[in-house]
């Protein structure tokens, strides 16, 4: 069972990054193997500064690390160091139609943003990220509930592709989504009918990974609360079916069970207990972290050796792919094209 996600490293990563995408990647070491990237090309989509994107990528790999990511038992890698990446973005986008990505909702979120330039990079980002995963072959794909639709289109480019110019064969594998059953998607403490981001929430509505103790329980005892006084899930109720999701998720439980054990617990009380138990989950993990961030040599050096061996496997499939869409030079062992762009 082969694995692969990618993490941007823009922002600071939150407790939505941790709980969603993080904890995956280090439980999918675990199942099998394991491709983690840290994508600084979907980065340049939008305005950025190129030191803080250096800076943003290390502590990126850092939090990842720290976090439980094991490079004798993972590959981590910067994606702009496997150029596979682009070129295989290239190829897929004479597969994809430029009406779906128009409506891709990332590109229709921040497209409006972007006054003085609105880059075709957004566009092709989801084009971008289906070659990620699609150079490795990956089986799964570790994924919140946000990603659903950018893995819709990836399935299908892959399917397009094996029925255009790999006979029907799975050249490129069709992955499947894995979204967690509990904490798919946090959201925002103040603003619980949004999900918790670096971009949309307030200073009071995110809880960082690198919080400080103190912080991380003023966060959450500050939590907007529903009317009435019973912790349980409900429509009406996000903001308390937001810090069961929370707690049922850093405590590794059923949300069901975090409802009967506070059922007769006041918000005060249970506001306080999700505080104390994100404090303990993120803890190691900011411990952990200040050491690993010091070492700007250890990290490049990690970085560059999963980088050599990402770029070995999408070396071979970006090989096949130019071969079977009958592009560059024939060369020995090449396999023949066996469809057309029309077909």
């Amino acid at each position: 069972m082969r694995s692969f996600s990618g993490i941007q490293p823009t922002g600071r990563k939150h407790l939505g990054n941790q709980i969603g995408a993080i904890s995956q990647y280090v439980s999918a070491q675990d199942r099998g193997e394991g491709i983690f990237c840290i994508v600084d090309l979907h980065a340049i989509t939008v305005s950025y500064d190129p030191a803080e994107l250096r800076e943003r990528t290390h502590d990126t790999a850092a939090i990842l690390l720290a976090a439980g990511l094991d490079p004798a038992r993972c590959i981590l890698f910067r994606q702009s160091d496997v150029p596979e990446h682009t070129e295989l973005t290239w190829l897929l986008t004479s597969l994809a139609e430029l009406g779906r990505l128009q409506r891709m909702h990332q590109f229709r979120e921040k497209s409006p943003a972007q006054r003085e330039l609105v880059s075709a990079g957004l566009l092709l980002y989801p084009v971008l990220q289906a070659a990620d995963v699609l150079a490795y072959r990956a089986d799964e794909v570790p994924v919140g509930e946000d990603q659903r639709e950018h893995l819709e289109l990836m399935r299908d480019l892959a399917r397009r592709f094996n029925a255009r110019f790999g006979g029907g064969e799975e050249v490129l594998r069709v992955p499947e989504h894995r979204i967690p059953a509990v904490g798919a998607r946090i959201m925002d403490l103040q603003e619980p009918t949004r999900k918790m981001s670096t971009t949309l929430s307030t200073g009071q509505g995110i809880v960082y990974v690198l919080d400080e103790p103190d912080a991380i329980l003023k966060k959450l005892r500050s939590a907007v609360t529903d009317s009435g006084s019973e912790v349980a899930r409900g429509e009406d109720k996000p903001g308390i079916t937001n810090l069961i999701e929370i707690l049922a998720a850093v405590r590794g439980q059923d949300p069901a069970a975090v409802e009967a054990e506070f059922s007769d617990a006041g918000y005060g009380a249970f506001k306080t207990a999700v505080g104390e138990a994100v404090v303990d989950y993120l803890a190691p993990i900011r411990e952990r972290y200040a050491e690993l961030r010091a070492d700007e040599g250890r990290l490049e050096s990690i970085l560059a050796d999963g980088s050599a061996a990402a770029h070995a496997i999408a070396r071979q499939t970006v090989a096949e792919v130019r071969a079977l869409m009958g592009v560059g030079a024939p060369h020995a062992g090449a396999s023949p094209v066996v469809g057309t762009v029309g077909g």
